[in-house]
């Protein structure tokens, strides 16, 4: 079937920035499960948990070229207007500044215009990320309200599959599937 598939994986279990020792074990269960598949390319976002897990995450696909981008960081994506917010919600992004909040829009449609449309031949392709941005791609798909992402909770190594097929609507796959762990 025509079409990309995109694999989205949330880092492993951190702590103070970096993988502890269950994420590392996650991170090559979660190698071992993608090793089955055609993957093209894996992409990872910038800070150390997300660059561990790919490394880990890649040396289990040899020759898989592995990309640092921006996109697949750890960004806060489009809320709408956060005075709209439910009170829980409102108050968890209370500290962000108008600033963050337009770089991270910026991020998340580029996230979006890069990854979420279909190939011209089937491709598959892993990002390893952060949870706001599992869940930013996953609202995306379900073509649900923007902020509707604040209420998904990506698992730490847990796998989410949307299939971007031309003609029709992004698929959702699989979300936090976690039998490789």
């Amino acid at each position: 079937m025509t079409g990309r598939y995109v694999h989205l994986v949330r880092h492993g279990e951190a702590a103070d920035g970096v993988l502890t020792g269950t994420g590392r074990r996650q991170a090559a269960a979660t190698g071992a499960r993608l090793a089955a598949l055609p993957i093209a390319a894996l992409h990872h976002g910038p800070l150390p948990r997300a660059a561990e897990t790919a490394r880990i995450i890649a040396a289990r696909l040899p020759g898989v070229p592995v990309r640092e981008l921006e996109v697949c960081g750890d960004y806060i994506p489009p809320v709408g207007e956060p005075a709209a917010l439910p009170p829980v919600f409102r108050d968890f992004l209370a500290p962000v500044t108008d600033e963050e909040y337009a770089l991270g829009e910026t991020l998340a449609r580029a996230a979006l215009d890069r990854f979420a449309r279909p190939a011209e031949t089937e491709t598959h392709e892993v990002i390893v990320t952060h949870a706001f941005t599992v869940a930013w791609f996953v609202r995306d798909a379900l073509d649900a309200p923007e902020p509707r992402w604040l209420g998904l909770n990506a698992v730490n190594c847990g796998l989410t599959t949307i299939l971007y097929r031309p003609g029709r609507p992004p698929a959702l796959i699989a979300f936090n599937e976690v039998s490789h762990l």
